[in-house]
């Protein structure tokens, strides 16, 4: 009795997710479309909802698409910020009196859409690296194109920037840096520890993140040219909004 052959093709809802992945990613498919729902999908396939349900999971799962409840599933394809590291931080851009926004985007319209600032006490890890012991901070989500893409927390020694505008919410021209140069401590060095990871519930409820969608932390610490530390920064950016670019020399 000869044995049945295995077949090695993948399941039909892989199949189909293949299918709308293609479309997703040759463009035919753009940002904001509408995918072939549950009972599209059946009719068109042949096959059970619970399959059909599988199938578009597949997408959710990886990022490509985000289902609206009551409306359907939707396609997910941001085109990204290139966040080049060391020319959005440079003195001739916010010295200048330009947001360092303007190099991520590059003309596309962005907005900080929530505010929140506070002076308290510094968690563990901010006060050893600020050597202060209270702080203030700045809690902000920035959105490009009407979506979110990124939530920052920056904290500050809070005798270094008490009653300057940075404890309030329009910083003016240049930001944050322009005005610890006011101050008499810009920052003439920066470092950047990048990380990955899976949000937390909070983040991803910020971020309006997908199932499946990871998130790169951000961590930047400003220093003054005799080597004090003035900011840390914790930036939490959606992973699939962003390239990140760094030039450096052999």
């Amino acid at each position: 009795m000869s044995e049945s052959p295995v077949s090695h093709e993948p399941p039909i809802y892989r199949r189909i997710a293949d299918g709308l992945r293609e479309a997703i990613l040759s463009g035919e498919l753009r940002d904001g479309d509408r995918l072939p729902g549950e009972n599209a999908l059946m009719s068109q396939h042949g096959i059970a909802r619970a399959t059909a349900r599988q199938a578009l999971a597949v997408l959710i799962n990886e990022g490509l698409a985000v289902p609206k409840r009551g409306s359907g599933v939707y396609v997910r394809r941001f085109k990204p910020i290139r966040r080049h590291g060391s020319r959005r931080l440079a003195r001739d851009q916010w010295g200048q009196g330009r947001a360092i926004w303007e190099s991520d985007t590059r003309g596309r319209p962005y907005t900080v859409d929530a505010v929140e600032i506070v002076r308290e006490r510094a968690g563990e890890e901010v006060a050893r690296v600020l050597d202060t012991s209270e702080v203030w901070v700045r809690r902000r989500r920035y959105s490009v194109d009407g979506r979110p893409v990124q939530y920052a927390t920056s904290s500050f020694p809070a005798d270094l920037v008490e009653g300057s505008p940075i404890t309030r919410p329009d910083t003016g021209p240049g930001g944050v840096y322009a005005r610890l140069g006011d101050l008499g401590h810009a920052p003439a060095h920066f470092t950047e520890e990048v990380r990955a990871r899976m949000p937390m519930p909070e983040e991803a409820a910020a971020l309006n993140l997908p199932a499946g969608t990871p998130v790169i932390i951000v961590l930047r610490t400003a220093y003054t040219i005799g080597g004090k530390p003035i900011e840390l920064n914790e930036m939490v950016l959606d992973a699939a909004s962003y390239v990140l670019q760094y030039d450096f020399d052999a």
